[in-house]
């Protein structure tokens, strides 16, 4: 039972998400590209997360994060209460970095996911809420505020006798929706005078023809052939508005038309490996030259047994020695060989290695002779 099931895993690594390419399904353009004028920029903030439960940085020893102690000192200065920071006990608060990126094409109102990390020694973040956090990029602009409890979703338990329950990692959070845009990015808009372009996530040259040509076959009517889109590179493809766009509605009403075309992606035949986990990835486009596979194993086993010498009775020289004696056997089982025909498929290699009653690390080091060997038509992936 247990090789029957041996046998199933490794044709399930195989088989699963792969098909042969001439049924590869087609994909909607939007999946595939994104719009030049998008503009993802990232934020960063420094920020207090209070309300913890005796989880935050420590304020006296040597490791705590006195940053935290000047921190709530100064927030209280700005409401008017002063204390010596020497007097503050800030066990319930913590020092986090909040970073966020701003979702494409968001203007003033928009609301994002912030992530907060913790900067000192907190132990946990749990039961925490972020108060009000400038957000800011890279050239210190402020363009966002982030503010609101934090979701951990795990725990961090250490009692006084030393031991400790953790689920997850505590000490980073998200806070759904809570960035508030405030001031507009840059680049928002959709500039109908000037052609804007579709960055493939994957560039691809057969694929960003592909594209074009399915965006110009959807427009151009047989009595105006009109190439609406060019592509101009393997991950960029130019588009022009149609000379009756003149509002930005109807500009967005042609870009969510394109945006709902299927076309089919060229996948690069890849096979991946991590040897780390054991686990193979390979595309179903994935092609093998005929060859040979022969596969035994090898177990030497050493076995070191103890031997005691001592002196004769009543003797007054000699004395006890311990010495081993080492037995060593080499037991090989029998080789099994499969042969495998010119442009097999994925399917067809995991069906011939399944009768070889293989295990995955096996599997990788045949996949690593083939390659050798010449006869895999595909990139080997080692990670």
């Amino acid at each position: 039972m247990n090789s029957i099931k041996r046998h199933s895993i490794i044709l399930l690594i195989f088989l699963i998400f792969f098909s042969a390419h001439s049924l590869q399904a087609q994909t909607r353009i939007k999946d595939i590209v994104s719009i030049e004028n998008g503009n993802r920029i990232s934020l960063i903030g420094y920020g207090l997360v209070v309300g913890l439960a005796g989880t935050g940085d420590r304020p006296n020893s040597r490791r705590g994060a006195i940053f935290t102690v000047q921190s709530i000192s100064n927030m209280l200065e700005r409401f008017g209460i002063t204390v010596p920071r020497e007097q503050l006990r800030t066990r319930n608060v913590a020092a986090v970095m909040v970073t966020a990126r701003v979702p494409a094409f968001s203007h003033v109102g928009t609301n994002f996911d912030v992530i907060v990390s913790s900067l000192g020694d907190a132990t946990s973040l749990e039961g925490g809420v972020l108060l009000m956090t400038p957000l800011r990029d890279g050239s210190g602009q402020n363009y966002a505020v982030a503010q609101g409890p934090i979701s951990v979703g795990g725990y961090n338990v250490e009692t006084s006798a030393g031991e400790r329950l953790r689920k997850n990692h505590a000490l980073v959070g998200r806070i759904p929706n809570g960035g508030y845009l405030q001031i507009e990015p840059p680049n928002q808009n959709i500039d109908l005078e000037k052609p804007i372009s579709l960055h493939l996530n994957e560039p691809d040259f057969v694929t960003a023809k592909r594209i074009a040509q399915a965006i110009n076959n959807y427009f151009s009517s047989d009595s105006a052939k009109k190439a609406y889109a060019q592509p101009i590179s393997p991950g960029q493809i130019q588009l022009r508005f149609p000379d009756s766009t003149k509002t930005p509605a109807e500009a967005v009403n042609f870009i969510a038309k394109i945006e709902t075309l299927t076309v089919n992606v060229d996948v690069e035949a890849r096979v991946v490996i991590n040897e780390r986990t054991g686990t193979i990835v390979a595309g179903g486009n994935v092609r093998i030259d005929e060859v040979m596979i022969s596969h035994g194993n090898l177990t030497i086993h050493t076995m070191s047994s103890p031997v005691i010498s001592q002196p004769a009775p009543f003797s007054r020289v000699g004395r006890t020695v311990v010495t081993r004696i080492t037995q060593t056997t080499a037991n090989e089982s029998p080789a099994k060989t499969a042969v495998i025909k010119k442009t097999t498929s994925v399917s067809d290699l995991a069906s011939a290695l399944n009768t070889l009653g293989l295990k995955p690390r096996d599997i990788i080091a045949i996949f690593q002779a083939i390659k050798q060997a010449g006869a895999l038509k595909a990139k080997l992936i080692i990670d």
